[in-house]
Order: C-alpha cells, then structure tokens, then sequence
C-alpha cells in the first residue's frame, strides 16, 4: 500500500509496515496525524482531539497512550504535549523555539563566511533559518533552498537572487525534499552549504530521516564549501541515520556551552572548530 503524504513525511513508526486490515490502516494513520498535530500546535486537549478526529474519547485515549507508551507524547489532566525523541525530528515550530539564542549566536559567526556574490545552499533547520535576517547585509546573494519557512522569509528581500527547491513538500520540516528535490540540487552547484542536523554521535552527524539525509547530502555534494551549524544539545542526542563525520565539513560551529573536552577532541580530529561566543545578559 503506498504511503500517504502524512505517513511519509513524520517518520514516527518507520520500524512497522502499514497493516493490511483497513481498520488497523486508518488507526496508524489516524495516529499519524495526532502526532503531526500536537508537534505542530505544541499542546493539544484531548477533548479537541475527540472532536478534530471523529472518534470517542476512549479511542483517543487508547491511541495517544500508545504514542505516550513509545516516548513520542506526553500526557497530563486531559492535555497532550509534543516530547522530543530519537525517532522522530519535533516540527520546525516546535524546534524553533529550542536553544533560540544559542542558535542566534551560531547563525551570526555562520553568515560571517560569506561573501557578496556568492550562491549558498540553505538548509531546512531552524538553526540555519536564524541566517535569514544577516543575509541582506551580505547582498547580492544567490539561495537555494527546500524550506518553505525560508521562501517566505526571503522573498521580498532585496538583491537576494531567491531559488526554491520542489519535490514533496512535508509538513512536519515545512520544506520539500525526495527524488525531485535531489534531481534539482545535482544540476546546480553553490560556493557554500550551510546545514544543521539533529545528533553528533561518535564524531559523526546523524538525523531521524533518511529522505531528510539524502536531500541534505545532495546539498553537500553540490557545494564547494560545507559549513555545520550545531549547539551544544546536539551532542546529547540520538538519531538513526549517519550524514557525515565532522571532519569532511570545512567548519563545524558550536555555541559557548559546548563541553571543552568535546571542543579539545574535535580539535584533536582536525575538525576546524569554531566557538560561537554568546552575548551578555543585559
């Protein structure tokens, strides 16, 4: 049975296969969407998930224990939360409030490589999203880019050559990627591609998803320069596919709260480490 656009796009039960019953179908799909929801909306009362699905309150209450029971929700009086897990990447609206001047921090020391003129790839991160509002003091600019959220935030800037990848868009990441996304990225080739992922285990870059691995990658491939944007939490996680090893990116930036015998190791592997300092408190 082929996936639906919900189903392909979360990842959260990439271990199971879609079972054939129709009843057990809509049930897996119906969770899908629960999930989809909450990481959207960060918090949703169960009641509402009653009325929004058509079902009755003993059936939402069997589904989001199930979802409660593999780590991806959190429950409590009558409320649903989104909980971050290793088996799937929380939405972009979720994430982009997550380490945000940490991010802010590591976005500035990225948008200090470039250089007027250039063509960069964008990735879909949020980390990589805190660019956006340095990239007009660095115009004129080609960026090519997946993510929706950096379409819109780009469009109307001035001197910025603005190129938007197709392919399936998916709703979680609110970016496109898939077979068309990589056909597209393998007919371009940029100065630079700025990526954050979702993990450093073992000095390697690791995500949830392996479609959003191999868009990125094809990102990677098609760029002369490689620039990792990753605070300090990132190396405190635990996804399922590999990306790289932090010494094939030309820089890989930090924030000030990395660990410093994480910093001392990665300098001990060559990996061109650089601290993003954050700004005092005011």
């Amino acid at each position: 049975m082929a996936q639906t656009p919900h189903e392909s796009s979360v990842h959260v039960f990439m271990a199971e296969t879609l079972p054939s019953d129709s009843r057990q179908a809509r049930q897996l799909a119906r969770r899908q969407l629960i999930v989809e929801a909450v990481m959207a909306e960060g918090a949703i009362r169960i009641e509402d998930i009653t009325d929004r699905y058509g079902i009755s309150l003993m059936t939402a209450h069997r589904d989001i224990d199930e979802l409660v029971e593999r780590g991806l929700l959190h429950k409590s009086r009558g409320v649903v939360s989104a909980t971050p897990t290793s088996l799937v990447e929380s939405s972009d609206i979720y994430r982009a409030t997550r380490q945000l001047e940490e991010k802010q921090a590591i976005a500035e020391v990225a948008a200090s490589y470039l250089e007027t003129g250039q063509a960069i790839f964008l990735d879909d991160s949020t980390t990589v999203f805190q660019m956006a509002r340095l990239l007009p003091a660095k115009a004129p600019l080609t960026v090519i880019t997946n993510s929706l959220t950096l379409m819109s935030e780009l469009k109307n800037v001035r001197d910025i050559t603005l190129m938007g990848l197709g392919g399936q868009f998916h709703n979680w990441c609110n970016a496109f990627m898939g077979s068309m996304t990589r056909n597209e990225i393998a007919r371009l080739r940029a100065d630079m591609f700025f990526v954050s992922m979702s993990a450093i285990i073992d000095d390697t870059v690791f995500h949830q998803s392996a479609e959003t691995v191999e868009t990125k990658r094809a990102m990677f491939e098609a760029a002369s320069q490689r620039i990792l944007l990753m605070d300090h939490t990132k190396f405190e996680r635990r996804a399922l596919h590999s990306f790289a090893h932090l010494s094939e990116f030309d820089v890989v930036i930090v924030n000030q709260g990395t660990p410093v015998p994480l910093l001392r190791r990665m300098q001990d592997l060559g990996v061109n480490v650089v601290v993003a300092p954050m700004k005092p408190a005011r």
